[in-house]
């Protein structure tokens, strides 16, 4: 399954995963054209002015602390990685704004490794399936991974992600019209979790 953002290569995609915290990634499709078109490479968007690259991701919202964080990790890349994305964990996560999930999108999306993604969508729908009763990301994922092969983990993640965004919904979920209806705990449930 492909990511949800619209990207042309790794350097691309790391920006634009720091870019979706706390927002839609729509918000985050809708500026990153224009961000890439400026600043096509972790050089140029390291030498970006402040200033320029608030106005561009304003939309994303917590834009002061995005345009740093995309700032700072393009100088990291380009000083200390020679402008390639790594597949480390612990490099990734050393990044601003590459928390786990940042990393297991890099990881499981660029380079097919193992990665259980934790962000809302999925920690709604393996807690209302009875997968994990956790709600600290951490926990979800160890959770998982005792459930979820490595070598599927990453689709696992992005389809249970969509499924949460197209019938397991926070709000109103569409459990009569989903698939998993049938095996879900709380299809039936007045209290979905």
């Amino acid at each position: 399954m492909q990511s949800f953002l619209t990207y042309r290569n790794g350097f691309e995609l790391l920006i634009a995963v720091i870019l979706s915290a706390r927002t839609t990634d729509q918000s985050v499709n809708e500026v990153t054209p224009e961000l890439f078109r400026r600043y096509p490479g972790p050089d140029a968007l390291a030498n970006a002015e402040p200033p320029d690259l608030e106005k561009i991701v304003h939309r994303t919202g917590f834009y002061r602390a995005k345009a740093a964080n995309i700032k700072e990790t393009a100088q990291r890349l380009a000083d200390i990685h020679k402008g390639v994305v790594p597949s480390d964990m612990e490099l990734l996560t050393a990044l601003p704004g590459v928390g786990r999930k940042t990393a297991h999108v890099i990881r499981g999306t660029l380079f097919g490794l193992p990665s259980i993604i934790v962000d809302t969508h999925f920690g709604r729908v393996t807690r209302r399936l009875g997968f994990t009763g956790e709600t600290d990301p951490l926990k979800v994922e160890r959770d998982l991974e005792t459930l979820i092969p490595p070598e599927v983990s990453h689709s696992m993640s992005m389809r249970l992600n969509k499924h949460g965004r197209v019938y397991c919904t926070a709000r109103r979920p569409k459990c009569g019209d989903c698939p998993l209806n049938d095996i879900c705990p709380s299809a039936h449930s007045e209290s979905k979790v």
